[in-house]
C-alpha cells in the first residue's frame, strides 16, 4: 500500500489543494494532508480550526485522513510511512520555492517529493490572496469550500475584531 503525504499551512485550505489532494489520491493508496506550523507565519485559524477545515473539505474522499505534523515534516513523513511527498504546483515560481525543501526532505529521511501541476482554472487561489479578498468583504464562495467560506466570514467579521483596527 502507498502512502503519500500533501503538506501546508493550509490557512486556509482551498479549491487548489482540494484539486491537488483529489489527484494525488488518484496516485497513492492513501493520502495524509499534513497541517504544518510555519513559525514565521502569521496565522487566522489556529492549527486545531486547519485540521477541521481541511477534514471538512475532504470529509468525501476516501483514502484520505487530515493529520496535524507535531514537528519536523520529514519526520512526520517517516513516522507515518509514506513513500512520498506531495506538493501542488501553480507555476515556476512555486517550483523555486519548492525545491530545496525536496532536496532536504531526501537529504533528511530519502523521501521524495513528487509535484502535480495545479489545474490552471485554479491556479490564481492562494491562500492569502482568499484571506485578502475575504477581509475586504469580496466573494470568495468559488475559492474555497463552503465550510472554509464560512469560518472566515466568522473569523473576519467586525465583531471578530474586538480592537476594531482590522488585526
Amino acid at each position: 500500500m502507498s502512502l503519500a503525504v500533501c503538506p501546508g499551512s493550509f490557512d486556509p485550505i482551498t479549491l487548489g489543494h482540494v484539486d491537488v489532494v483529489r489527484r494525488a489520491r488518484e496516485m497513492f493508496d492513501e493520502v495524509v494532508v499534513a497541517v504544518a506550523h510555519n513559525p514565521a507565519k502569521r496565522y487566522l485559524f489556529d492549527a486545531e480550526t486547519r485540521v477541521e477545515l481541511a477534514g471538512a473539505a475532504l470529509a468525501d474522499v476516501d483514502g484520505v485522513r487530515v493529520e496535524l505534523v507535531p514537528g519536523l515534516l520529514a519526520r512526520f513523513c517517516a513516522d507515518v510511512g509514506a513513500a512520498a511527498i506531495v506538493k501542488g504546483l501553480r507555476g515556476a515560481a512555486d517550483f523555486d520555492n519548492e525545491q530545496a525543501m525536496a532536496l532536504m526532505n531526501r537529504h533528511l529521511v530519502g523521501i521524495e517529493t513528487v509535484f502535480i501541476m495545479g489545474d490552471p482554472t485554479l491556479g490564481h487561489i492562494a491562500s492569502s490572496m482568499v484571506k485578502d479578498v475575504a477581509s475586504h468583504g469580496g466573494d470568495i464562495e468559488d475559492l474555497v469550500p463552503p465550510a472554509v467560506a464560512a469560518a472566515l466570514h466568522r473569523a473576519l467579521s467586525p465583531s471578530a475584531d474586538p480592537a476594531g483596527d482590522g488585526r
